[in-house]
């Protein structure tokens, strides 16, 4: 058998394998609502809920030891101890991590309010749209 022979033969037997697996593929492959993206407004609303309280909550519980740390550290920098810098650092960066992790949580509550919003008004362009193409076929 040729090379050319043996190729067309895999590249067949390759193709008829795909066809079959995606002819069996289960109605119901486990996600759920069958293939298409359901998008439920309620728990779109849920999330973004979620996500604007966790971004209230870390702006104030993400800082309650800020002033008791710094107070260590200085403490700690004004005996002459290393460990003193090491705590203004880690408070540092414990407080930057804050800001980053409230800014991402803003940045998801503000999305999905958005996307709740920008689907609704499609959904009502599209039931003027429809409207207006009803009327239409009537007054033809």
């Amino acid at each position: 058998m040729s090379f050319d022979e043996e190729w067309a033969s895999a590249r067949a037997t390759a193709s008829a394998n795909v066809s079959m697996r995606l002819n069996q593929v289960p109605v119901d492959p486990g996600g759920g609502g069958g293939g298409d993206l359901e998008v439920n407004q309620d728990h779109i609303g849920a999330i973004g809920s979620e996500a604007y309280k966790l971004h209230t909550r870390l702006q104030t519980d993400g800082k309650h030891a800020a002033t008791a740390t710094s107070e260590a550290a200085g403490a700690l920098t004004k005996e002459n101890f290393v460990s003193g810098a090491a705590l203004l650092k880690l408070n540092s960066t414990w407080e930057s991590q804050v800001k980053t992790l409230v800014a991402a949580c803003a940045n998801v509550s503000n999305g999905l309010n958005y996307s709740v919003k920008s689907h609704a008004k499609d959904e009502q362009q599209l039931q003027a749209d429809f409207s207006a193409s009803a009327i239409d076929q009537y007054l033809k």
